[in-house]
């Protein structure tokens, strides 16, 4: 008979308690979705999409990604999939822009010398440029993999929150050496000064400073290697040096590395808007490596993945959701230095205190939804994404329209900061100060620059005086809105009604005659003729941005029933919605713009004025027509392929339209607080609202023809609405929807 002490007892509970915690540990690790899986970059990098394939992690400061190195429209990100030539592999990317810039600091490992005294204009003449093959390409969330055929090198890229992670694997017994490339510039982009200094047999650092969108950007980088230098060649302006530091509007390097028996090389490389000693801070951990860092980026991806969980039987919609989740995350971009210090555009050095300053604010495009997306995944980095918005407003007094690497581009219509303020403030979000953000909105609304001195005049834009008059008078009428509605939550009533009134100012453009929003000349009566709905003229002579009078003329997201009474009611406004649908899909005019595409008659979903406009049938008493053009395009406009996007993604805003689309609702007008619903494409979407807080949207028998809304319910209880608000999302619960293939004409309507 075995008699057990209290020793044996103790040993038998502490085996046994590790045991049952090793169990639950396996068993918690197999129920970890990998939703990583489901994300392809590689979607967008066709087409218009303008995205690029390589390494970063959530809102990273740096996007370490292969570079062509050809100037075109479709080269903005510095890669399209039609290409299979590389000159190297660079930091600094945008993802889904119409204008190309950054590709800054590239680095090229080859097995061979060069001569980089010669000079190159085009890509065809740099010597170092290298062949590939798409088939032995690999792009995942945080981890990008080529093969150069010319140098018989295996590259791989990595990265965290600010450093970029390179292996590179040289055939056995092969010459291994890097050229870094500080000069060569492609479509917006152009050197002014550059500098490589050599600072030990293992580290490089210097700066690039360029102008091109953003007009004064200085980048800062220092790479550690894995192996030491052997020897190296510095050029700077096409002349070598026998120094150990170069500088020159275009400098280089060739790097020599000792051979061994590991055919491995590994580069970490930290940027900074600030300095050569921030950048070194800003490499994460120097023992780190280059798989660790790959895991890492891989885990960062899936947390923040795992935020929305979708179930469907069908894995391409897997894909294209997960991999627009993604995208949706790229932008905006970390720019604060660990210490918490950035370049403002004036050159000044600032300190953020406590928070992550962001750049990369595609305004115009992400207000819409993207942002809209963020206040429900990521509320703290909105928070910040204000806070940024404050800091590059202070110099000038007027709050950022499109910021670049710490610049103001002035790119695009409106003043879109302002809504994205509005709509944090009316959904809860706190971490800014909201009486400093409000005195930032009134003064940018009350300044003369960019058309408001005509607009505050006229209470329009004349055509006879600015380009794209008739747009940017919308949206200066919605921005006045979101203005208004702050004053009054602050108890600003003067404030509220004056900014009330110019928020009617669409209302001076829309010709009852033709029920479009036309030009409109200075004499206040006189309209632009001869006129033509499906023209378009792209900065020049155009009355709208990027479009035409039927993509621009339904923006009117704050006042939708006045629009309706425009039209004369809900049956003449449906009507007038339907033709844009089924209108031919002609554009006429000499100058058209690029950025129309994705054409369902008219309506053009590949640029973004027309994103909200599916919804508005919701508004006029017909929501079976939003089911209806909603779930069409979801299923026309996203694909799996690299020509997956209709248009430019546009830093995650075309990306972020199908995440709320799909789920089942979307932000027509963000600062409303309100969220429109359309038709949901999953089974069940699971929001993850807090740690123990989630949102359910059940969608019964939905299919590729069940996308009708039959019924629903929030928590049990009746839901007879067409709008759902953000506080009830927040509060959590199960919204669950009842599908059928023939409309259901009582539900949501409202009755009389």
């Amino acid at each position: 008979m075995k008699v057990f002490n209290k020793a044996n007892i103790y040993i038998l509970y502490v085996f046994v308690f590790f045991s049952v915690l090793s169990s639950c540990n396996k068993q918690a690790s197999e129920n970890v979705k990998v939703l990583t899986n489901y994300v392809n970059p590689l979607i967008g990098t066709g087409g218009h999409g303008h995205t690029y394939p390589g390494a970063t992690v959530p809102f990273g400061m740096l996007q370490v990604s292969p570079d062509n190195g050809i100037s075109g429209w479709d080269w903005c990100s510095g890669y399209h999939i039609t290409d299979s030539i590389t000159i190297g592999f660079s930091h600094l990317h945008l993802s889904g822009t119409g204008i190309g810039d950054l590709a800054d600091i590239r680095f090229m490992p080859i097995n061979k010398k060069v001569d980089l005294a010669q000079t190159f204009k085009t890509r065809d003449e740099i010597p170092f440029k290298s062949n590939y093959s798409h088939e032995q390409e690999t792009a995942e969330a945080g981890y990008y993999s080529v093969f150069l055929n010319d140098f018989n090198v295996n590259v791989e890229l990595t990265s965290d929150l600010r450093t970029a992670h390179h292996k590179y694997t040289f055939a056995k017994n092969d010459i291994q050496s890097v050229v870094i490339d500080l000069g060569y510039s492609f479509n917006w982009d152009t050197a002014e000064l550059s500098n490589i200094n050599i600072e030990d047999k293992f580290t490089v650092s210097g700066y690039r400073h360029s102008k091109g969108w953003a007009s004064n950007q200085k980048v800062f980088f220092v790479a550690k290697f894995s192996k030491s230098i052997k020897n190296f060649e510095l050029v700077y302006d096409q002349s070598y040096s026998d120094k150990v530091s170069v500088t020159g509007i275009k400098t280089s390097a060739q790097l020599f590395f000792n051979h061994s028996s590991n055919d491995e090389l590994e580069v970490k490389v930290g940027l900074s808007s600030v300095s050569i000693l921030n950048a070194l801070e800003n490499i994460s951990d120097s023992s780190q490596s280059f798989d660790i860092a790959r895991d890492k980026a891989s885990k960062s991806w899936n947390e923040t993945l795992s935020k929305i969980e979708i179930e469907t039987p069908v894995d391409s919609l897997k894909t294209i959701f997960y991999t627009a989740l993604y995208h949706a995350q790229l932008a905006p971009v970390t720019f604060s230095d660990r210490n918490g210090e950035f370049r403002m555009e004036n050159d000044s050095i600032v300190i953020a205190d406590n928070f992550t300053v962001y750049s990369t604010l595609s305004l115009w495009d992400t207000f819409r939804a993207q942002q809209p997306l963020l206040t429900l995944l990521q509320p703290s980095h909105v928070a910040d994404i204000i806070n940024s918005m404050l800091m590059y407003y202070e110099p000038k007094g007027i709050l950022p329209v499109w910021t670049l690497y710490g610049n103001e581009t002035n790119t695009m219509t409106g003043y879109h900061s302002i809504p994205i303020i509005a709509e944090a403030y009316f959904k809860g979000i706190k971490g800014f100060d909201i009486n400093k953000a409000y005195h930032a909105m009134k003064a940018t609304m009350m300044q003369d620059e960019r058309g408001l001195d005509y607009y505050k005049k006229y209470s329009y834009i004349p055509c006879d005086f600015l380009e794209e008059s008739v747009t940017i008078t919308l949206e200066y009428a919605y921005d006045d809105w979101c203005v208004a509605q702050v004053a009054k939550a602050l108890g600003n009533i003067e404030d509220y009604d004056y900014f009330m009134n110019r928020s009617k100012s669409y209302t001076n453009l829309f010709d009852v005659d033709t029920g479009f929003m036309r030009g409109k000349f200075q004499d206040q009566k006189t309209w632009r003729d001869p006129f033509d709905p499906k023209h378009s003229a792209h900065r020049i002579k155009a009355d709208y941005t990027e479009g035409n009078a039927w993509q621009h003329s339904w923006f009117v997201p704050h006042d939708v029933d006045n629009l309706i009474e425009l039209h004369g009611g809900n049956e003449l406004f449906s009507k007038k919605l339907e033709q844009l649908f089924a209108e031919s899909s002609e554009i006429n005019g000499d100058n058209i713009s690029n950025d129309i595409s994705g054409l369902i008659g008219q309506y053009a979903h590949g640029n973004e004025p027309s994103h909200h406009i599916a919804y508005l049938f919701n508004h006029a008493n017909k929501p079976w027509r939003t089911q209806y053009w909603v779930r069409e395009i979801l299923k026309t406009q996203y694909n799996t392929s690299p020509n997956g996007l209709s248009g430019n993604e546009d830093c995650g805003q075309m990306s972020a339209w199908y995440v709320l689309s799909s789920m089942g609702f979307y932000s027509m007008n963000p600062a409303s607080g309100n969220y429109e619903i359309g038709s949901p494409l999953f089974e069940k979407t699971k929001l993850k609202v807090s740690d123990d807080t989630f949102f359910i949207i059940e969608a019964e028998h939905v299919s590729d023809t069940n996308i009708y809304i039959q019924s629903a319910t929030l928590n049990g209880y009746d839901f007879n609405q067409t709008f759902i608000s953000h506080q009830q999302i927040l509060e959590g619960g199960t919204l669950k929807f009842v599908m059928g293939s023939d409309p259901n004409k009582k539900w949501g309507v409202k009755t009389q």
